[in-house]
């Protein structure tokens, strides 16, 4: 393994891939850094671009734009209290009372360094734990597969904001659409509706443009423009962190790092709920929880520390497993599929060069973005002033362009626009984009896995449910969807008392 890393890092240190991987982590942190965008947002625009181009270049353009972009989140959430993602919520809390009280350097310096010790702890674990957990993954059958990939859409529906049959009803939606085109096995015609144009299934690159880009920057012009408060740059001067404020809070710290390490690993779950999570656990154990809210550093240092952490949590199922672990890993995945490769167990062993090529692209990214952010700080208010109306003008026209491309025919620009439609509709009702774009990405997973199993048990559904590892995913599917509805009946129970 080490012999594939000393290759790895022989590419990458070639001058164009160090160079677009660079500048693409910077468009990712800025991307990040203006609220209604994200570094997801970056790597689906770039994503037709990458059509022509090597792997090693087309992974170092979306990889670096996914680290810088995670990086950057927290910008907004402290200069102006306006997260520029979810992954940054809980830094709003304590990160913008701190700009107020004068100490806007202290709290973006919190912010630029747990950021780098999260990314940078938790692609050392991915890099140690992932070979081990493929391994393990090559004992497994199709009815393993099919369970944990069920579990994983599940867990993603469970997670959902407001109603798990929204959620639901977004996985269904992604399954249909997945299902549509020539069936692989019989080359039977599903759902085409005699259009010769879907006989090869729904493009990738449409729906993500049309269903992420497009549904974006509609829904945010439909909104309005926000203008950003005034931010007081002379507060912004010196580093603000010494020793002492490192040992203070290496509890919070330790404690931050593994939440978001788990969390990120859990199919589906990501940033947005690490943070969170990491946030009232540092209230929990601290000797002050009452100080929480208003400018307290371990709030900073708990949600960008376990936001960034997911980075490697998502990528050890994403490599290891063929799972994503969170929203944009479903787009690395996807990258992965354009390129014709295949993430799951045999993929460190088929292809263990371009697998230690994105974990030293994860480091390597964070180590540049940490420098580059401490050296430019004093620049980050005129990152929130970015004209909309420009920027959005130029994600429409790029979204045309990379759905045109994607297969030179006009019928993908029009099924862009339809996806840009369908986004916009399940954001008016409430419906999460994420199970969506995840039963999209496994649904022929599921599919294959299933037929493969119920064909080597000679039709025997009951082998998903006697083999024990199966059945645990299977348990955890179902807990999922059911759990959360008993617990809500429970507490309106209680509450009717």
């Amino acid at each position: 393994m080490l012999q594939s890393y000393i290759q790895a890092l022989g590419i990458l240190l070639q001058p164009a891939n160090f160079l677009v991987m660079y500048v693409c982590a910077l468009v990712g942190c800025v991307l990040g850094a203006i609220p209604g965008l994200s570094g997801g947002l970056g790597i689906t625009l770039i994503l037709p671009m990458t059509f022509a181009m090597s792997t090693e270049i087309s992974f170092a353009m979306l990889v670096g734009m996914y680290v810088g972009g995670v990086s950057g989140s927290f910008i907004a959430a402290v200069l102006v209290g306006i997260p520029g993602s979810a992954s940054s919520i809980g830094t709003c809390y304590d990160g913008y009372p701190m700009t107020k009280k004068g100490q806007a350097a202290k709290a973006l310096s919190i912010g630029i360094t747990g950021s780098f010790i999260g990314t940078f702890v938790s692609i050392i674990v991915a890099m140690l734990c992932s070979g081990a957990i493929a391994d393990i993954a090559l004992k497994l059958g199709p009815w393993e597969y099919f369970s944990l990939c069920l579990m994983a859409i599940t867990m993603v529906v469970g997670l959902s904001n407001g109603s798990i049959f929204k959620g639901l009803l977004s996985a269904f939606i992604g399954f249909f659409l997945a299902m549509i085109g020539a069936d692989k096995v019989t080359n039977q015609l599903r759902f085409t509706f005699g259009n010769t144009n879907l006989y090869g299934g729904i493009n990738m690159v449409c729906l993500l443009m049309g269903t992420f880009a497009l549904q974006q920057v509609a829904t945010a012009y439909a909104k309005g423009q926000q203008d950003m408060p005034p931010v007081d740059t002379s507060s912004l001067k010196g580093f603000g962190l010494t020793i002492k404020d490192f040992i203070s809070n290496a509890k919070t710290i330790i404690v931050s790092l593994v939440i978001g390490l788990f969390i990120g690993f859990l199919p589906g779950m990501g940033s947005g709920i690490s943070n969170l999570i990491a946030y009232g656990q540092a209230k929990k154990m601290d000797k002050h929880p009452e100080k929480f809210g208003t400018g307290y550093e371990p709030g900073v240092w708990a949600t960008e520390v376990s936001n960034n952490a997911g980075v490697g949590g998502a990528l050890i199922p994403m490599i290891s497993l063929g799972i994503p672990g969170d929203g944009t890993t479903v787009l690395l995945l996807s990258a992965m599929t354009i390129k014709g490769l295949t993430a799951g167990p045999m993929f460190i062993k088929t292809n263990p060069v371009l697998a230690a090529l994105i974990f030293l692209i994860v480091l390597v990214s964070a180590i540049l973005i940490f420098f580059t952010e401490l050296g430019t700080k004093r620049w980050f208010p005129y990152l929130l002033k970015a004209p909309y109306h420009y920027l959005f003008s130029a994600i429409m026209m790029i979204c045309f362009m990379g759905s045109f491309s994607a297969t030179t025919s006009m019928f993908s620009v029009f099924l862009m626009i339809g996806f840009g439609l369908l986004g916009v509709i399940m954001d008016m009702f409430g419906m999460p984009m994420t199970p969506l774009m995840l039963s999209f990405i496994l649904g022929p997973k599921i599919e294959e896995y299933f037929r493969t199993g119920c064909s080597y048990a000679r039709g025997d559904l009951t082998r998903f449910i006697t083999r024990p590892i199966s059945l645990i995913f299977i348990l955890i599917a179902v807990y999922s969807v059911v759990g959360p509805i008993i617990t809500k009946a429970i507490k309106n129970r209680r509450a009717a008392k």
